[in-house]
């Protein structure tokens, strides 16, 4: 297809017109369609559509990320048939989101290639104002504004000058010159750049937003050639962990190597697949060299065919040789141009195994572990149906019902064929009712569940199945049902008539006190419930959060139930379903109904403070009753006959049994709570189970962690110990020293590994005897050796016998100690280190990079799949140098004089900001924001961040009020520090949540009134979203240096005399006061530091009033 400059004026003009009227073309989704692909101006959004009348997606043109040309993805691979006729120069994919993982949408037509990548070029610019959906009347007789009302009504509103010019009454601006030098520069219309040029109010104001009027120089982000020639050595390196790209974490596949986070249910990817995406993309962005870190966990066969890949893929791309053979330092990054460097460990017995917690068994002579199960997202598929409006639950006179509310609904609608609900079957517990309107009269047919393989399925006819029944309603939605006398393709849904009151978590008469007494009684955060409160139309729900019961009004306005000011939702079912998969309060989701069935099985608690322990707040672990209380595993599935019953499946484990009767017992699972199952389906787990027999060694509650990864024999095995990263380490080997089998055992002490080790060296002996008396003395020796268990780790210093071609690895918390840090710095400077995440962050959180780029470290490795503040100033750093991923370490850090420690006594500029106003910024879900900002200086500073007050419901155009003073921050290296903006509202919980960001070098910054535009979490842009803020970076002269200096000192001292008044107890574990004589002398101290500390400050803030602004930065 063409490419974009390729395309006349007169084509665009086509191409614009046929996509704004909408093109035909396929798109490969779940299956294959043909649907009207179209371009909507006035949203700027992307729409694909079966029917003229109803959109079935769309995607905002901002949040495009890229259009990729050709078949290159894997909807096109699912359908790769005789079906398929679409060339490859007519198929593209459409990579969109605002995530890390971004969603993709295959299309395929005939030569729309051109005209897709037209749109996104030409379209994506914000040169168009999204509309609001809801505004209140001006100018017009109906509660609809049409297009000329809304941009007036917009005008009005946002380039309201009242609010924001008293902000500008700087001295600058009563000079004409200034002011006339600024106005002719950025007035495009030649015809107006006369001597007395004039802006218009909404013109100066989108000027002051405007991407020209940021507050970052873009001269920094170009790429400069002259600091590409240095040793690699010299450079921080851009570097991800755990992303495919640039760490491979290889592993034993089926006949070839994959991909895959090593023990997890990460998806498995092929190497090759891997390896050749990245040779397809490796120098898109940039023409410098790639770092691929491998991490090897591949037996020797699959290791050759990775050699095989890499050759074969790469070819001269891959760096074989080196590029001076007599050199004594890293080559530059523009040596080495073009090329793929692999760093790979240099012998196995480097390799630091990881390890994973099971729990383990010993029965029999043979050790069982379990391995670790997550929630599977698919079990949650069978219960989607439940928030939809078509399914009206169990009811009473159930056909009767049915019938009478489609009767209803058919008379009001006019009776169209298709017409249905969804109810639970009278006869059968684990079916369901499909009724519906055909030719004037009601009809039922039952649908139908089975099971196969530990999975539930659904069905109406035996050779069409469903995982759920949400599923199989959405199919004979679009796809009508086939009868022997008709075809019937559902339609309209009957919806329940107020349907929360079928639920059993609404109460319409219980107080405020009833309520908190059954929450007390329910100990598990998520647990709630909503009752009516004694205004008309107002109701509460009250829920458990943090171990403390809340409460929180809900208001009925109109049709529409609003929680706290601004979340609508069109009913409470339709809230709590909301919050079930959206956080309510922090990071508490509604899990449990406190329905009166459970509130009966749960005695109340008498004395409440033993609920929260002694603490006011506790965790919700804490809460919960000590895991295993009584654990058992289903040995079959189980189907429920009764209301009252549990449903699992084969394996599940059922928590908090308790044995009331003989036969039946009861438990939690499924987020169901003390229902009866039948005891001859299950087997018990836990620790309230004893070992039966003295020959049967049964540990329990004792978790091991392996290193490898369901069962073993260890009368197969030795015992020794190993090093594995861990103290107290067992080794199952087998006998014959020759063989590479064995399994590593970590014990959380030392008591717990000799424990188990007891056991297996039992086992071992006892086959021994059995060997002997069946060999007749005829044994063939076990080789049992037991270590002695060292409690240290040695790490050698890197600077011991290093090589500049080394590239050496450090976990975050195993990093040299900062008595070091010179042996550090030195190493940096010649040889090459990666720091990488500890194991123990599972959740994919990070670490502070910034003590490792002070100490020179390279490639400090983060999890770029999470979006938190590590990751954003990794983005500010490498926005330098043209986004090359290699930024030029400053020349001080080459310097042996240079100890980053010692940098914090230096300040060497000053730099004051306030928070002016915002526009745009994100909406938080269905609620109006309520924005407040926090401005944060990162990087070897103190007393480094203050925020705004909160402006109430107002995310479009916040203004708040200037301070009494501006906030100054002492920077004390501008090459390492970075100026932080976090966009937060405040919810009606009073707590934070995240809107937007913006993160800057301090190095880039421009003084003068700025315009900050905002970025999401993962560092994208948010379209239109700006604050304008008051910038102004001094140089700090000698005399001023001392002052702050002083200051600082002062300080410390202030909080080292704050500490001696109070003196810890360590016997008591209490605070008590100092002695009296020395309590007051302490306090003279004290007070004659704050006079004098108040003192400074005040010389400080003079000085810097008394400086000239320097107005050619605000033109810079």
């Amino acid at each position: 297809g063409f490419h974009q400059g390729e395309l006349t004026e007169y084509k665009k003009s086509l191409i614009k017109r046929d996509l704004e009227m909408g093109i035909v073309m396929t798109v490969f989704r779940q299956k294959v369609e043909r649907l009207t692909v179209q371009v909507i101006m006035e949203t700027r959004q992307v729409a694909w559509t079966r029917t003229a009348d109803k959109n079935d997606g769309v995607l905002d043109l901002s949040e495009i990320r890229e259009i990729r040309p050709g078949r290159n993805s894997k909807d096109f691979e699912r359908f790769r048939d005789g079906r398929d006729k679409h060339d490859e120069n007519t198929c593209f994919t459409i990579f969109y989101g605002s995530q890390f993982v971004l969603n993709t949408i295959s299309l395929g037509g005939k030569c729309v290639w051109e005209g897709a990548e037209y749109v996104h070029f030409s379209y994506s610019e914000p040169n168009i104002v999204h509309l609001p959906l809801l505004f209140q009347e001006i100018g017009a007789r109906k509660d609809v504004l049409n297009f000329e009302q809304f941009h007036k009504f917009y005008n009005i509103l946002m380039f309201d000058q009242k609010d924001v010019s008293h902000n500008f009454t700087e001295s600058w601006a009563n000079d004409l010159n200034q002011v006339r030098e600024l106005m002719t520069t950025f007035i495009d219309d030649t015809m107006r750049k006369t001597n007395d040029p004039e802006f218009t109010v909404s013109e100066f104001l989108s000027f002051l937003f405007s991407k020209e009027n940021s507050i970052w120089d873009e001269k920094y982000s170009e790429m400069c050639n002259l600091d590409m020639n240095n040793p690699l050595s010299h450079y921080w390196i851009n570097s991800s962990h755990n992303t495919s790209v640039p760490c491979l974490d290889c592993w034993e596949g089926p006949g070839e190597p994959i991909i895959y986070h090593g023990w997890t249910r990460t998806t498995k990817i092929k190497f090759e697949d891997v390896v050749k995406a990245i040779n397809d993309h490796a120098f898109v962005t940039s023409e410098y060299p790639v770092v691929l870190s491998i991490e090897e966990h591949c037996p020797i066969e699959q290791q050759r065919q990775m050699a095989r890949i890499f050759r074969e893929v790469f070819q001269d791309k891959l760096l074989m040789e080196p590029v001076e053979l007599m050199a004594e330092q890293l080559p530059s990054p523009t040596q080495l141009k073009g090329k793929i460097i692999l760093k790979v460990r240099a012998s196995p017995e480097d390799t630091m195994g990881r390890w994973n917690k099971h729990y383990c068994v010993i029965s029999d002579d043979t050790l069982y572990y379990a391995e670790e199960e997550e929630e599977d997202e698919l079990r949650k598929s069978p219960e989607l149906h439940t928030s939809e409006p078509w399914f009206h639950g169990r009811m009473s006179e159930g056909r009767q019902t049915a019938e009478r509310l489609l009767q209803e609904f058919c008379a009001e609608s006019g009776g169209r064929d298709g017409t249905f609900l969804v109810r639970e079957s009278d006869t059968f517990v684990t079916d369901f009712t499909l009724s519906f309107w055909r030719s004037g009269r009601v009809q039922h047919c039952r649908i139908r569940s089975g099971s196969e393989g530990g999975h539930t399925f659904y069905f109406l006819t035996d050779n069409l199945h469903f995982p759920s029944v949400y599923s199989l309603i959405q199919h004979y939605r679009d796809m009508p049902l086939r009868c022997h006398d008709f075809d019937l393709r559902l339609t309209e849904a009957v919806p329940r008539p107020n349907p929360h009151l079928l639920e059993g978590w609404f109460y319409s008469n219980l107080s405020r006190g009833e309520a908190e007494d059954y929450l007390l009684r329910i100990p598990r955060d998520g647990a709630f419930l909503i009752r009516q409160r004694e205004e008309s139309d107002s109701y509460a729900i009250t829920f458990r959060g943090d171990g403390k019961v809340k409460h929180c009004r809900i208001q009925k306005d109109g049709s529409m139930y609003v929680l706290g000011t601004t979340t609508e939702f069109e009913s409470l079912v339709e809230l709590v379903n909301y919050f079930r998969k959206k956080p309510l309060y922090r990071k508490i989701k509604l899990r449990y109904p406190v329905t009166l069935e459970l509130v009966s099985r749960f005695s109340t608690e008498t004395d409440c403070a033993s609920l929260y322990d002694i603490k006011m707040y506790v965790e919700p672990n804490e809460i919960e009753p000590s895991l295993p209380k009584s654990t058992v595993k289903a040995l079959y599935d189980y189907r429920p006959m009764r209301p009252d019953e549990l449903n699992f499946c084969k394996g599940a484990l059922i928590h908090s049994v308790s044995k009331d009767s003989d036969g039946w017992w009861k438990g939690d699972y499924g987020g169901k709570l003390q229902l009866f199952f039948p005891a001859n389906y299950v087997e018990e787990v836990s620790n309230n189970i004893k070992a039966e027999s003295q020959d049967q060694y049964i540990t329990h509650n004792k978790y091991l962690t392996f290193s490898s990864p369901c069962s073993l024999h260890p009368a197969l095995f030795s015992v020794r110990s190993a090093k594995n990263g861990k103290s107290h380490v067992m080794t199952l080997q087998m006998s014959d020293y020759d063989s590479k089998i064995h399994f590593d055992f970590a014990a959380e002490s030392l008591e717990d590994l000799f424990e188990w080790y007891q056991v297996a060296w039992d086992i071992t002996q006892r086959e021994i005897t059995k060997q002997h008396n069946k060999q007749c003395g005829r044994l063939s020796p076990l080789s049992i050796v037991l270590i002695k268990l060292s409690l240290l780790i040695t790490n050698h210093a890197p600077t011991v016998n290093y090589c500049y071609k080394e590239i050496r690895s450090f976990v975050e918390n195993k990093i040299p100690a900062k008595n070091k840090t010179p042996d550090f710095l030195k190493y940096n400077r010649k040889s090459l280190s990666r720091i990488y995440p500890k194991g123990q962050r599972v959740d994919s959180s990070n670490y502070d990079p910034y003590p490792l780029w002070a100490c020179g470290c390279h490639m400090v490795a983060l999890n770029f799949q999470t979006a938190d503040k590590f990751t954003q100033l990794n983005s500010a750093l490498f926005s330098l140098n043209g986004r090359t991923g290699y930024v030029l370490q400053p020349e001080m850090m080459r310097s042996d004089c240079y100890d980053p420690h010692l940098e914090k006594r230096k300040v060497k500029f000053t730099l004051t900001v306030r928070v002016i106003a915002a526009r745009h910024l994100p909406k938080p879900g269905r609620s109006i924001a309520s924005p407040f900002v926090e401005t944060e200086l990162c990087g070897h500073t103190e007393d480094n961040k203050f925020k705004t007050v909160v402006y109430r419901d107002n995310g479009l155009n916040p203004v708040w009020k200037a301070p009494p003073e501006p906030v100054t921050f002492p920077v004390h290296e501008p090459e390492l520090t970075f100026l932080r903006f976090v966009v937060n509202e405040e919810d009606m919980f009073s707590d934070p949540n995240f809107l937007a960001q913006a993160t800057f070098p301090v190095k880039g910054i421009r003084s003068g009134y700025r315009s900050v535009p905002l970025k999401n979490g993962f560092n994208e842009s948010i379209e239109l979203a700006s604050l304008l803020v008051y910038i102004d970076v001094q140089q700090v002269e000698k005399a001023e240096e001392e002052l702050y200096s002083s200051s600082n000192q002062l300080r410390r001292r202030q909080a080292e005399i704050n500490n001696e008044i109070f003196l810890y107890d360590t016997h008591s574990s209490l605070q008590r006061s100092a002695p009296p004589q020395l309590r007051d002398d302490l306090m003279r101290e004290f007070s004659t530091n704050e006079t004098q500390l108040q003192k400074i400050q005040d010389t400080c803030k003079q000085k810097i009033k008394e400086k000239k602004i320097n107005n050619s930065k605000f033109y810079s």
